[in-house]
């Protein structure tokens, strides 16, 4: 299996969209329309502080009758945030995020955010992997 540093190398797109933790929510939700994600990495001074979901919008926010022009992303950003190494495996990724109920894991590295995988990541990273061995294991039954 991949590291988290391979994958993170072939995925197309390599930017981080991040928010800060005073911005609207609003100002978050614009953004991940924009980018069609669906969490963003709060920081502060380039320091992972949290992350901010459209789940954590919906539970923290909406239901609570908040609006997201007057709410700030601290209020309902999730800490503390759960997050990997670029050395962990793919394997231990989707266990730490199956385990947490995640769909985000920020890809930290001596203080400085890396990436950020999804779920839909790891699942295409999967994939790819059993393909690639069906057709070595098909080639190899053929004698190819």
């Amino acid at each position: 299996m991949k590291t988290v540093a391979q994958m993170l190398a072939s995925k197309p797109q390599q930017n981080v969209h991040t928010v800060a933790p005073e911005a609207s929510m609003l100002e978050a939700l614009r953004l991940m329309a924009e980018h069609n994600i669906g969490a963003l990495p709060v920081t502060d001074a380039g320091r992972l502080v949290g992350i901010v979901s459209e789940r954590d919008y919906a539970r923290k926010g909406v239901l609570l009758g908040r609006s997201s022009v007057g709410t700030a992303v601290r209020e309902v950003m999730s800490v503390p945030v759960v997050t990997v190494s670029a050395r962990q495996g793919i394997r231990e990724c989707m266990s730490l995020m199956t385990d947490g109920h995640l769909r985000h894991l920020p890809v930290v590295e001596g203080g400085r955010l890396l990436g950020l995988l999804s779920i839909g990541d790891l699942v295409k990273e999967t994939l790819a992997e059993q393909d690639g061995l069906i057709q070595h294991l098909e080639q190899y039954i053929r004698g190819e």
